[in-house]
């Protein structure tokens, strides 16, 4: 009797958890962390279909300019953006882009700004099970050079700017303390998450591409966050965070031809 090995025995075959099989979904597939996220991503979209809904993971596919896309919400944290990752790489995933919210840590980011990470601190447990703790986690630069090109581009002349800069993935919102928080400031980090470094590292392992482009909710260093009521800006933000990525997405498919 052989030891389980999860990756053979999962791959081109219906996930456990995500609740999909090849051909469900396109190459490019977007991340958000709520569900109720997918939903707003499938506006963009044409022909949009609602695959499956299994637990925090919520699927549509659709086509953005002939280009199949889908989103699939990864639920909160790293371990479920791991397993979403995976089972997606295991059905024909590419590129996974994280598309969600972030606070940030330097003075000049305000609530709506966009953030895009050049790398992420791995302040969690996940990627531990797949690389030293000194393996940086890291996007694919190409493309993530292509997100900050078409970002500048579609906020040009609004009020919203895009940021670059490294991230912190944090695993508990509320072990973050005045303390721990300060060090991350002066370590000059950009803003923390929550699922970046594990699809980062899983992307890596697997060998395809993964990005993160972020809306600000709100700004620890300043104390400017909005906890008890609605977050417009955010909302704002989120809206254009889609329209980038899935233009980038477009523009990708473009230079292959």
């Amino acid at each position: 009797m052989s030891i389980l090995n999860k990756e053979e025995v999962t791959k081109n075959a219906i996930q456990y958890h995500i609740a999909m099989k090849p051909n469900d979904i396109g190459e490019y597939v977007l991340l958000p962390g709520d569900p109720a996220r997918s939903d707003i991503v499938a506006k963009y979209l044409d022909d949009a279909k609602l695959v499956a809904n299994n637990r925090e993971h919520r699927t549509y596919t659709g086509y953005y300019k002939g280009v199949k896309v889908s989103v699939t919400s990864t639920g909160m944290g790293c371990p479920s953006a791991a397993i979403a990752s995976e089972e997606l790489i295991n059905i024909g995933a590419k590129v996974l882009i994280r598309i969600g919210s972030t606070a940030a840590l330097q003075d000049e980011i305000k609530i709506g700004d966009l953030i895009i990470s050049s790398a992420s601190m791995k302040n969690e447990g996940t990627s531990k099970f797949y690389v030293p703790n000194q393996f940086p986690a890291i996007p694919d630069f190409q493309f993530t050079n292509l997100i900050q090109s078409v970002a500048k581009e579609l906020t040009n002349g609004t009020d919203v700017n895009v940021f670059t800069g490294i991230s912190a993935t944090d695993d508990a919102f509320y072990g973050e303390t005045p303390e721990w928080i300060q060090k991350l400031i002066d370590l000059k980090v950009t803003n923390i998450e929550m699922e970046a470094s594990a699809i980062f590292t899983v992307a890596h392992v697997r060998g395809i591409k993964a990005a993160c482009i972020c809306g600000v909710s709100g700004n620890l260093k300043t104390g400017e966050v909005i906890y008890q009521e609605k977050n417009v800006k955010l909302a704002e933000a989120w809206e254009k965070e889609i329209q980038i990525i899935l233009e980038a997405i477009y523009r990708q498919e473009q230079l292959k031809e």
